[in-house]
């Protein structure tokens, strides 16, 4: 079934990746159908906005009987792209760039980061879990080689927009931003920009001013 991305919600397909682990793991277990609420328990997202993001891609699944596993597990690998994996270039590699790669997304099928690259001499040369660490000097060489699409910055602040400005060169169109900074990019190029201490603070606030019930949470997710 085709369906035109414009016309889905975002809040919606950032839910799909959640959906598509959780169905892939009751497929692992021979599980052959699940229901709205077994969904809803296991994601915590409320059953209705559950119905309401699968009626985006037709009849998924059937009153009384639910949703069969097999079917879902299909439909999501194929709207996700499972099959197609997307090289990934992290750039950085501190603290938090080198959990990145022993971590490197072991539980996805279509993300694999293939590269660092970072300034640091001492790091350049190396294997870290099996991936190379170049300099950051090659980074539109090595990517264009590589076919790399996307990139996850674990950089200083000061050194994001002329980072961001040769992965453009690069090629890169999609770009995870952990750094503080707002980047400037050309318009077919995304970034989503994580800020792990906006994110904190944003927790701490919600937590003492908004106690969280029924009501807010649907509102919310």
């Amino acid at each position: 079934m085709d369906i035109e991305p414009t016309k889905i919600p975002q809040a919606t397909a950032k839910r799909l990746p959640l959906y598509y682990r959780f169905i892939n793991n009751l497929h692992s277990k021979g599980k052959q159908r699940v229901s709205s609420k077994e969904l809803s328990e296991a994601v915590k997202v409320d059953s209705a906005t559950i119905r309401r993001d699968f009626s985006y891609f037709g009849a998924l699944g059937k009153k009384g009987y639910g949703y069969n596993v097999n079917y879902l597990l299909n439909f999501f690998r194929e709207t996700l792209d499972q099959d197609e994996t997307t090289n990934v270039a992290l750039i950085g590699v501190g603290n938090l760039g080198t959990a990145f790669l022993h971590y490197n997304f072991k539980k996805n099928n279509n993300t694999k980061i293939v590269m660092a690259f970072d300034s640091d001499e001492s790091k350049v040369g190396t294997n870290i879990a099996g991936i190379p660490v170049y300099h950051i000097h090659d980074v539109v060489e090595k990517a264009k080689e590589q076919n790399v699409s996307v990139a996850i910055m674990t950089v200083p602040s000061f050194a994001a927009q002329g980072i961001a400005d040769q992965l453009m060169e690069a090629g890169i169109i999609g770009i995870l931003n952990f750094t503080p900074a707002r980047i400037s990019v050309p318009n077919h190029v995304r970034v989503h920009h994580i800020d792990l201490a906006v994110e904190l603070q944003s927790l701490v606030y919600f937590l003492k001013h908004y106690p969280l019930d029924e009501e807010e949470q649907e509102e919310l997710e």
